[in-house]
């Protein structure tokens, strides 16, 4: 699979398939973004956007907060999932129901009916701002698809096969678009290249992702 053509994020709505069980769901989100964002507020307002260090000691370029039952944390032990915020010692946000029906919703239309996640990674990304090619392996349950939700600036996202090798396809991702990824398509490698500084009229110069999960 080549690179997209980048085209602006109201041209293009319907679905877009990257693999058997793969699809972004163009503009699928665009509706409630505005409830969305009031979500990830009250969400921040309770565990704040911070820096994770990985086990080899690299601060991560993307800022993250965490919401629902179990959520995503890295440092020198090594990458899981908690109950705890470390930052607070207080369980991890609620997650909203604005989240909930949108990531419940977005499966359903990517063909994944019965998926309830119980954590939400929510990522913030400034310009030049990238995230490498990796494999989300962390969950017990590696039935449930991957959910991702784009808000704010464009995004290259890379979307790869099941070796880190493998050739990756160049997807432009637009404020309200939704990727979905499970079953045979559940392991391959993805990333997103280097934000370029294209401001968002509502977030201006930065991303917001958010990535939901099945993952106890």
């Amino acid at each position: 699979m080549g690179t997209l053509g980048l085209f602006d994020d109201t041209e293009m709505d319907g679905v877009q398939a990257l693999g058997p069980r793969a699809c972004v769901l163009r503009g699928f989100a665009r509706p409630v973004a505005g409830d969305l964002l009031s979500a990830i507020d009250e969400v921040a307002r309770i565990s704040a956007f911070r820096h994770l260090v990985t086990p080899g000691g690299y601060t991560m370029s993307v800022a993250m907060t965490n919401c629902g039952a179990l959520g995503w944390t890295s440092d020198s032990r090594g990458y899981r999932y908690t109950a705890i915020d470390p930052e607070t010692g207080e369980p991890w946000p609620a997650m909203p129901d604005a989240l909930r029906r949108l990531a419940h919703d977005a499966a359903a239309a990517a063909g994944f009916e019965r998926f309830e996640p119980d954590a939400c990674l929510v990522n913030r990304y400034a310009p030049g701002t990238k995230l490498s090619l990796h494999q989300d392996k962390d969950e017990r349950d590696l039935d449930a698809p991957i959910v991702s939700v784009s808000l704010g600036m464009p995004a290259v996202f890379l979307f790869g096969g099941l070796r880190r090798d493998d050739a990756t396809a160049k997807v432009p991702l637009f404020h309200g678009d939704v990727a979905v990824w499970g079953a045979e398509d559940r392991l391959r490698y993805h990333g997103v290249m280097p934000l370029k500084d294209q401001p968002h009229p509502t977030l201006g110069s930065q991303r917001i992702n958010l990535t939901f999960r099945k993952a106890g």
